[in-house]
């Protein structure tokens, strides 16, 4: 899609600068403009214009094209690659995690959570790419260690301490005079927001919580053999923890493509090979595609075939994850009948299928038939009946 606005004046920044400087603009004006703290009109349609300018400038491929084409899609609108992931499941776009941002980590009515959740994405891969084992290139968006305080949270000469108020347990004790006597509620810590610490200097990046909303990119290497379902842990690339805190896992969800040639099974596959009548009943061998990049299966088909009869061929299928062992390849025969005989083919296998004592017509019968159908279809009678596959 054309931008409609130049990106550079959203965030304010000069057209050559660097990531660092693109990232710190654009979270000045995400604070300042985020629903949660800015309650004007027009905040909401101001910050989701922020996050897209950011989305694009934040991301080197859609950069360059919007630098060159003025569209970070390219030229002509078709899309740059280098984001495989095609979700992120379980709530977390750019607007959730700026929620999270500002909410600190507090967890309602508990010790607020300081440590990252994990997060989780759907990589979609092709049968070859799941056969072979692939490292895919992932674009996501989440909290990340913030690169101005190093995920402390402090700003320079600054320093973590016990807070004063709730003593580092991160909850305050009320206590009320009622007609039933004193009663106390306990609620979090409004200084430290329930972490029990407090920054004299905090960050003024992060705002002491030691990370920031980010664009990111991360390597998940895909082994040979995986399944669609299946999930994958890439450690530490989930939400980072609050001030250096554990930060969780990024879990990567595999969705294996359905391939146009082979069914999978298991670590079984299965695909449909075309053979002659006459190749099936003689036997004949297959040149087979494999399913790894170029490899060539030699299938032997056995005299007496029958249509949609199975030849399996050991070792030829998906790999099993932890071994060397592959499944099997299944071949399924998908036998046709040749048209184009000529008349001393035909002859021939009438004097074969006559001493086996099939029904089959002589040369002559097989000719006034031929005119027959030819002539009631207004066909001329040269012409030759089409064959069923």
């Amino acid at each position: 899609m054309e931008a409609k606005v130049d990106y550079y004046e959203v965030l304010g920044v000069d057209r050559d600068a660097d990531a660092r400087t693109i990232k710190r603009a654009f979270l000045k004006k995400a604070r300042a403009l985020h629903p949660d703290v800015n309650k004007a009109p027009d905040a909401e349609e101001k910050f989701k214009e922020v996050n897209e300018a950011y989305s694009v400038l934040s991301d080197e491929q859609k950069r360059a094209n919007y630098d060159r084409y003025g569209d970070p899609d390219g030229l002509g609108g078709f899309g740059g690659a280098g984001v495989d992931v095609s979700d992120i499941f379980g709530g977390f776009g750019m607007d959730d995690i700026f929620s999270s941002f500002f909410g600190g980590g507090a967890s309602g009515g508990r010790t607020a959570r300081t440590a990252g959740r994990d997060m989780g994405i759907t990589l979609r891969i092709s049968l070859a790419e799941a056969a072979s084992g692939c490292t895919k290139t992932v674009a996501y968006d989440r909290l990340a260690p913030c690169d101005d305080c190093n995920g402390s949270g402090c700003a320079e000469g600054g320093h973590v301490t016990t807070c004063s108020r709730c003593h580092g347990t991160g909850r305050v004790v009320t206590v009320q005079r009622t007609i039933l006597g004193q009663m106390q509620t306990q609620s979090e810590c409004p200084v430290c927001h329930g972490t029990g610490h407090s920054i004299d200097h905090p960050c003024e990046t992060c705002g002491g919580q030691g990370r920031t909303p980010n664009h990111e990119t991360v390597k998940v290497e895909i082994p040979a053999g995986v399944h669609s379902g299946q999930s994958l842990k890439v450690e530490g690339y989930g939400e980072a923890g609050i001030r250096g805190d554990r930060s969780g896992d990024l879990i990567v969800r595999i969705d294996v493509q359905e391939g146009e040639r082979f069914q999978r099974e298991g670590d079984d596959l299965y695909c449909v090979e075309d053979v002659t009548a006459l190749e099936a009943m003689c036997g004949c061998t297959l040149d087979v595609e494999g399913v790894l990049s170029d490899e060539r299966v030699s299938v032997t088909v056995p005299a007496g075939s029958q249509h949609a009869q199975h030849i399996e061929v050991e070792g030829y299928g998906m790999p099993r994850q932890g071994s060397h062992a592959r499944g099997k390849l299944v071949v399924v025969l998908n036998v046709t009948v040749p048209g184009d005989l000529s008349a001393e083919d035909l002859e021939a296998i009438r004097s074969i299928a006559a001493a086996r004592g099939e029904r089959v017509a002589g040369a002559k019968a097989a000719e006034q038939a031929e005119g027959f159908f030819g002539h009631r279809h207004g066909r001329a009678a040269s012409a030759k009946p089409k064959h069923k596959k």
